[in-house]
């Protein structure tokens, strides 16, 4: 009886018969009656009414994957090719495709999978379903469809042992790579889960997979967000009782209790073999696989997903890698981070993340985004919400604030250019620091906030590096990168790589430790600053202490900054969670000036994160150096990042440097690096001087095209006062939305 309950098909059991058996059971083992009830009941409830619908390439595995599943599950499995197709046609499918030719055979697929329907069952589709529109529409109504994602040479590999006829598509002059390329595009379309299944994963686990991403589908309850600052003792801010999904936290930016969210459970992780499926793919392809994992599809599809990140990275970035690694000397490789429209590594982010802020939003309601920017952030914040469809410009607008005298003359250009109708500049006569902490105070003021709301009708969102959404595309280049060294034979998966980055605010070096976090070997992550070594020395330290530094101006203003704010969201993960801490410790650092770590968390803190910092004299030589050595022109920022990794790399392995901004945006200190006597003070006139040098890289596009229409464009300017900021954005909000 016991072996009956478990294993036959429950449509086979008659009620009558069940509820005898499970009577029996129960009082014979109540204990193995409970486990074996609640593994049956888990299975059962996963589907329901549903199919689940396994779609890949041929040789993906769909029909032996499927029968593992439907056994695991205790549920019917139908394989569309043979109990479908050759059923309904009498004749074999290599039959019919040699009887009708390629066209009339997916036609006469899509009319059988039209007649077909099932419930409560795993559907194993043929290789070539996804390409009639109709038929997929209709099994799809019914059904979580499931991609199993196989490297094309794992495919091209195991279909070399079997008989080809059944591949439709394939003919002289076509080969079988064409054909699998060429049907990736209809798999995309159609799928609600991806599961990556490299070379070498058995049946059973890729069929564990399978599982555990339909229950990941059906529960987005597994994926909520927390404030680093909440209590895990007790309920003591509003959202401790309200659970949060990233759509939430996409549109509200910062949390009321003045922390950062971040993940509940941590961030995915993937296996060796799933990264390494993703070596030789494109970069588009690299972000959607990372992305489907860290966003739920509950808050935005695969679909949609892949049609923002393919109108963020497809055409607005003049690099075909987007993110290309390039050798520079020795054993030091350059990550160009600059080949988006406004020349910064912060394009990553904000061309994607106003179309996943679009989506997140509620129709019912206005939304002003406030940034704050200590240069590169600005301009590309503004390129990215101005790229909105018209629709959402109405309802979404944007104001940049940043330190009137605290950017280079460029970048100021730069802002003032991508100016839009729905999205400004503000100049504030102060530096970036109290920009930051402005607009942090200005989102914890619920009664001005409140009055926006009613008044004008009217949220305010974040989109600085506080925002979670601005993180997980930093995690996609960092983990892209590794791939690509190891695609060029530079390394083999598995061995280690530092990283080293020029690091202001903390949000591009957490990234990193992200990526490593998830699975990349990054062994250690190299921290470079400037003369506002501030967080040089609380790495080294554990002491975090502001108490009479002041903000000093250098060649290299984007890592111009003394209060890091994504440090909150590492010390958090590093003291286990602990909301009440960090709380604490950035509570005595509002308040005193100054923070200690205890000593096991600085232990901790060593063990992943080294540090150093470089003068303006330094970062000088440096560009120097490696023009005349290698014709490469470094901007001031990746020059940072290069004498503090050649200071502290030990050659052993690999360093990846960040290179996060496009030298032309520095023109006046590059011109000077290069021992230029008379310098222009014309930003334009500076980057035809540049252009004369014939140097690597070339002059960035975007930024000639923008400075050629910026001629003396007009910005806003206002005091260091929240008062005069609150009375700037309202001022803002009854412009453009009422």
């Amino acid at each position: 009886m016991f072996h009956i309950f478990q294993y036959q098909p429950l449509r086979v059991i008659t009620q009558k018969s069940l509820s005898s058996m499970c009577l029996k059971l129960m009082l014979s083992r109540p204990v193995a009656f409970a486990q074996i009830w609640k593994s049956w009941f888990s299975s059962h409830s996963l589907l329901g009414k549903k199919n689940i619908i396994l779609m890949g390439p041929p040789g993906a595995g769909k029909t032996t994957t499927g029968r593992i599943v439907g056994q695991k599950l205790d549920c019917p499995v139908i394989d569309i090719d043979d109990d479908v197709l050759e059923t309904t046609w009498n004749m074999s499918v290599s039959e019919k495709l040699q009887d009708v030719g390629y066209e009339e055979f997916l036609e006469e697929e899509g009319k059988a999978l039209l007649k077909f329907s099932a419930s409560g069952s795993v559907i194993s589709l043929s290789g070539s379903n996804p390409m009639h529109s109709a038929g997929m529409q209709h099994i799809k109504k019914n059904g979580i469809v499931v991609y199993l994602d196989v490297p094309t040479r794992v495919i091209m590999s195991r279909l070399k042992s079997k008989e080809m006829d059944r591949i439709v598509g394939l003919s002289p002059g076509i080969s079988l790579k064409d054909v699998l390329q060429f049907r990736k595009q209809f798999y995309k379309r159609w799928f609600d889960i991806r599961v990556l299944c490299g070379g070498d994963v058995a049946a059973e686990v890729v069929a564990e997979k399978v599982i555990d991403a339909v229950k990941r589908y059906q529960d987005s309850e597994l994926e909520t967000f927390v404030s680093t600052r909440s209590s895990r003792s007790g309920k003591s801010t509003e959202e401790d009782s309200h659970k949060l999904y990233f759509s939430d936290v996409v549109t509200q930016g910062l949390a009321l209790d003045g922390g950062l969210f971040v993940p509940e459970r941590g961030l995915p992780k993937f296996t060796a073999e799933e990264w390494q499926g993703l070596i030789e793919v494109t970069y588009i392809e690299r972000a959607q696989v990372i992305l489907e994992r860290c966003i739920h599809p509950a808050d935005i599809p695969a679909s949609k997903l892949a049609e923002i990140i393919e109108i963020a990275y497809g055409e607005n970035f003049s690099c075909s890698k987007v993110a290309p690694v390039r050798h520079l000397a020795g054993n030091q490789f350059l990550l160009e981070l600059f080949h988006g429209p406004t020349a910064s590594f912060k394009d990553f982010a904000l061309q994607l993340v106003p179309h996943l802020f679009a989506y997140c939003i509620p129709r019912s309601c206005n939304y002003l985004i406030l940034v704050a920017t200590s240069g590169d952030t600005g301009s590309a914040v503004l390129d990215g919400f101005s790229r909105l469809n018209d629709t959402d410009k109405q309802r979404i607008a944007l104001v940049n604030f940043f330190p009137e005298d605290g950017v280079s003359p460029i970048q100021k250009s730069q802002m003032i250019g991508c100016q839009k109708e729905n999205a400004w500049s503000v100049g504030v006569k102060s530096d970036f620091d109290f920009c930051q902490t402005a607009i942090k105070q200005i989102f914890t003021n619920s009664d001005f906030t409140g009055f926006l709301t009613v008044e004008y009708g009217t949220a305010l969102a974040a989109a600085n590096s506080i925002n979670w959404a601005r993180l997980l595309p930093q995690i996609v280049y960092h983990a892209s990168a590794y791939l690509d060294l190891v695609h060029q034979g530079i390394i083999s998966f598995g061995s280690p790589v530092d990283i080293c980055i020029p690091t202001g605010n903390f949000g591009n070096m957490l990234a990193a430790f992200y990526a490593k976090m998830m699975g990349i070997p990054i062994r250690k992550c190299i921290c470079a600053s400037n003369e506002n070594n501030v967080l040089t020395d609380f790495i080294r330290t554990g002491v975090y202490d502001l108490r009479g530094r002041k903000l000093i101006s250098s060649f290299s203003p984007a890592v111009d900054i003394l209060k890091s704010s994504n440090l909150e969201r590492y010390l958090h993960l590093i003291a286990n969670e602990d909301g009440q801490l960090v709380t604490q410790l950035f509570n005595q650092l509002e308040n005193q000036g100054h923070f200690q770590l205890r000593k096991d968390l600085l232990g901790k803190l060593q063990q992943d994160l080294v540090a150093g910092w470089c003068s303006d004299e330094d970062c000088l030589a440096a560009i120097h150096s490696v023009y005349s050595t290698t014709g490469y022109i470094l901007d001031t920022h990746t020059a940072v990042a290069k004498v503090v990794a050649d200071r502290l790399q030990d050659r052993t392995c690999p360093i990846i440097i960040s290179s996060t901004a496009h030298y032309s945006k520095f023109a006046p200190a590059i011109l000077r690096a290069l021992r230029i006597a008379e310098i222009n003070q014309n930003p334009l006139s500076q980057l035809h001087l540049l252009s004369s040098y014939s140097a690597l890289p070339p002059i960035h596009w975007g930024l000639l095209e923008t400075l050629k229409k910026t001629g003396n464009g007009d910005h806003q300017v206002c005091a260091a006062d929240m008062n005069v900021l609150m009375s700037h954005i309202e001022t803002l909000i009854q412009n453009h939305f009422m």
